[in-house]
């Protein structure tokens, strides 16, 4: 199972530093399919999350990609609503948890299938902060309730609904990532509820797969980096939904 899980780590990675997620939306059915319960996968995906995003968003930040700014009080906001998510995830069942999991995967397809592509330079919106702190409150609770960084719900927002272009949309959600889930998981180790051994295994590996995947996202334009995000969600929905129904 330990070579699994450092493949696995690897992987994810990739997706993280490629598409600026967590990696919990695909972590989590990967972990599902390979026997781990859904509260232990999402616990596990906490884990790698805080290590892929620190890395990635350093990265980000050195390569001139991660705006900081409006960034630090959505994230601000991600860190308390993390920090109550941990908490709740041992209220709610499991097939609530994989059902909401199911929508929240729908949601960020459409929402990216229908955003404009915008440019590297095009203008960006801005909202106040109360606003930016509210919106990374709400992703917050409800992305780490299901063990994931919320970045697949905040960048579509970012794209569809303040015009950031799709890479710099990207870097902040990963850099989103990095308050709720160190949130995340400060909450869920103090009620003992993640498995922390396969969750340094498969987090130190995908420290790898960050740095490659950075690369590789600096190398693709826009359009076929948003073609590759649209396949990553079809993907993650294939494996939910087998796990759910078969």
């Amino acid at each position: 199972m330990v070579i699994e899980l450092i493949l696995v780590g690897i992987f994810i990675g990739t997706m993280s530093g490629f598409f600026g997620i967590g990696g919990g939306m695909i972590l989590v059915p990967i972990l599902l399919a390979l026997g781990f319960e859904i509260k232990d996968a999402i616990g596990i995906s906490i884990v790698q999350m805080v290590f892929s995003s620190i890395y990635g968003s350093y990265l980000n930040h050195k390569k001139g990609s991660l705006i900081v700014g409006e960034g630090i009080f959505v994230g601000l906001g991600g860190f308390v609503g993390g920090y109550i998510g941990g908490y709740v995830t041992e209220y709610i069942a499991d097939a609530v948890l994989q059902f909401t999991f199911l929508g929240l995967l729908l949601y960020a397809l459409l929402r990216l299938f229908f955003s404009k592509n915008h440019e590297d330079d095009a203008q960006t919106k801005s909202l106040n902060t109360a606003l930016l702190f509210g919106i990374g409150l709400g992703i917050g609770i409800f992305s780490i309730t299901l063990g994931i960084g919320g970045s697949i719900i905040l960048t579509p927002l970012l794209v569809g609904l303040l015009h950031y272009p799709l890479k710099k949309a990207v870097s902040a959600g990963l850099f989103f990532v990095v308050f709720s889930s160190v949130a995340g998981m400060i909450s869920r180790l103090s009620s003992g509820t993640i498995d922390f051994n396969n969750g340094l295994i498969v987090a130190v590996a995908s420290l790898v797969g960050v740095a490659l995947g950075i690369w590789l996202k600096d190398h693709v334009t826009s359009k076929k980096h948003k073609a590759a995000l649209l396949v990553l969600y079809v993907f993650a929905l294939g494996m939910l939904v087998k796990k759910i129904w078969f």
